[in-house]
């Protein structure tokens, strides 16, 4: 069981997409669905990641599974996700989000520890913009990176999320 991370299929039709929004601890999320596979999961206010414009409609009975899992998380009972995921991204961004989603729960990482887990050492900066960009946070857990030095970095859905995500998770006393 797990993620199960996969790139997007090469088909010739448009995939319709939906969304579903679910109340959660740091805000509403949006759960976008395409294919029965979850693409984005957006914190609403966040500085980068998905655009709402396409999210595609509104259904909040899109992904059970998943809304169940957020809430079992949010409530500390529930330490991994289980759940089909489709990443739209550059190659380079995709083996970032996968290293990332590597990261266990109630751990932190750094950008040069995921730059070198993916056999390039030198792009801590690169891997730090493929983490901003990250369209699936929370189950791709790019709020578990921090800096070098141990501070916490920056975070698109912002710092006080960050460090609450942090919090719940334990990987911050």
């Amino acid at each position: 069981m797990g993620l199960r991370l996969s790139p997007p299929a090469t088909t010739s039709t448009a995939a319709r997409r939906r969304h579903a929004v679910v109340d959660s601890p740091i805000g509403p999320l949006a759960l976008v669905e395409e294919d029965g596979a979850l693409t984005a999961l957006s914190v609403e206010g966040a500085r980068q990641g998905p655009v709402p414009a396409s999210f595609g409609e509104r259904d909040d009975d899109v992904l059970p599974h998943v809304r169940e899992q957020l809430h079992e998380y949010f409530a500390g009972r529930l330490q991994e996700f289980d759940a089909d995921i489709v990443l739209h991204g550059t190659a380079f961004q995709v083996r970032v989000w996968n290293a990332l989603a590597g990261i266990p729960y109630g751990t932190t990482g750094t950008y040069g520890q995921i730059a070198r887990s993916i056999g390039v050492p030198r792009a801590a900066q690169a891997v730090g913009a493929a983490n901003g960009r990250n369209p699936v946070s929370l189950l791709v857990p790019c709020h578990r990176i921090i800096g070098a030095d141990g501070r916490l970095t920056g975070y698109a859905g912002g710092m006080e999320r960050k460090e609450f995500l942090l919090r719940l998770e334990g990987a911050l006393l």
